[in-house]
C-alpha cells in the first residue's frame, strides 16, 4: 500500500509550501491545482468551471460518497455538479494507488480515509496569514490589512462549510487529523523536516 500525506489548511498558513517542501524532500508525487486539470479532461468541463464547484459549496447538496445512481434530479446544474465530485473522488483515489504521495485540499483526508494517510492540518494566526500572502503575493498588493482579514476569513469559511458539508466532520478539528501544526510558531523548514522524520 502506498503511504500518502493529505494536507488542510488555513488560507495563508503556508500549507501549499509545507506540501510542496515535504514531497520534494522525500521524492514523492505532489497533487494540488492538478486534480481540477484532470478532473476538467474527465468530464470535458471547462477547468474555471471545475473550480468554481470544487472550490465552493455547491448549489445542490449532496455528500461527497454519493453516487450518480442517487440523483434523479433533471437539472444540468446537478448532473454537472455529481458529475465533477464523482470524479474528484476518482482522481483523488487514482493518484493515491499509483504512488507514494502528497495531496493537498479537497477532502483527501476523508476520501482516503481507508487508506490511512498521514493526515495534517496547516494553520496560523491571522498576522502570519496576512504576512504570508504578501509575501507569496496571494492578495492584490493594494489589499489593506483589513481587507485581507475579511478575504482570509470568507475563504476559510468557504473551506469549513465545504468539509463539514461533504464529510459530516469539523473542518480543523484535530480530531480529524494526525497533527495539527501552527506555521505561526515554526519555521516552514523546520516542520517539514518534523514530518519527513515521522513519515520515514
Amino acid at each position: 500500500m502506498n503511504r500518502i500525506i493529505t494536507i488542510g489548511r488555513e488560507f495563508g498558513s503556508g500549507g501549499r509550501e509545507v506540501g510542496k517542501r515535504i514531497a520534494e524532500g522525500l521524492g514523492i508525487a505532489y497533487y494540488d491545482k492538478e486534480i481540477l486539470s484532470e478532473i476538467a479532461k474527465r468530464t470535458e468541463l471547462a477547468e474555471s468551471y471545475v473550480r468554481q464547484v470544487v472550490e465552493r459549496r455547491p448549489i445542490v447538496y449532496y455528500p461527497i460518497t454519493t453516487g450518480h445512481t442517487f440523483y434523479t434530479n433533471a437539472d444540468p446544474t446537478a448532473q454537472y455538479t455529481n458529475s465533477i465530485l464523482t470524479e474528484q473522488n476518482n482522481v483523488i483515489r487514482d493518484l493515491a494507488s499509483n504512488s507514494d504521495c502528497v495531496i493537498v485540499g479537497r477532502c483527501a483526508d476523508y476520501i482516503l480515509r481507508d487508506l490511512k494517510p498521514l493526515r495534517l492540518f496547516i494553520y496560523s494566526d491571522m498576522e502570519h496569514k496576512i504576512k504570508r500572502c504578501r509575501e507569496k503575493a496571494e492578495v492584490d498588493e493594494h489589499m489593506s490589512d483589513r481587507a485581507m482579514r475579511r478575504y482570509i476569513k470568507r475563504i476559510d469559511r468557504g473551506r469549513a462549510s465545504y468539509y463539514q458539508h461533504y464529510t459530516g466532520r469539523v473542518w480543523g478539528d484535530r480530531l480529524n487529523y494526525d497533527l495539527c501544526i501552527n506555521t505561526a510558531s515554526n519555521s516552514i523548514k523546520e516542520i517539514v523536516s518534523s514530518v519527513i522524520a515521522i513519515y520515514q
